[in-house]
């Protein structure tokens, strides 16, 4: 049976699941929740790389993204920020729904799956 590791997080969710190869990143959301769409994508696309880094791999070995927006009117706006910081060689599957999120100026949210080995 091959382990699991679990990175940070709260009682509720890790905020990182390892198992099989796989890392398994939570839904991130913005910290300054005072920024716009692009702002917010920013900020979570840097903490997914934080995150990434800490599971010992990166957005070049990204398999999947799920990503939540409050408006998608929007998506143009993440859509800019977000092909600036995936690599276009090795682009993960992705989707892209709105929702209603956890708070109003929630904006943003992205949740992705990486491989390791």
């Amino acid at each position: 049976m091959r382990p699991i590791a679990r990175l940070g997080g709260n009682a509720i969710n890790a905020r990182v699941v390892i198992h099989g190869g796989i890392a398994y990143v939570s839904g991130i959301v913005a910290d300054d929740k005072s920024a716009d769409v692009a702002g917010q994508t920013r900020q979570i696309l840097a903490r997914i790389d934080g995150h990434l880094a800490d599971a010992g791999t990166s957005k070049y070995r990204l398999l999947s993204a799920t990503i939540w927006m409050s408006d998608m009117s929007k998506k143009d706006d993440l859509n800019k920020v977000w092909s600036a910081w995936i690599d276009p060689a090795n682009p993960p599957v992705r989707a892209c729904v709105g929702a209603e999120l956890s708070s109003a100026t929630t904006l943003v949210e992205i949740m992705v799956t990486a491989a390791i080995d």
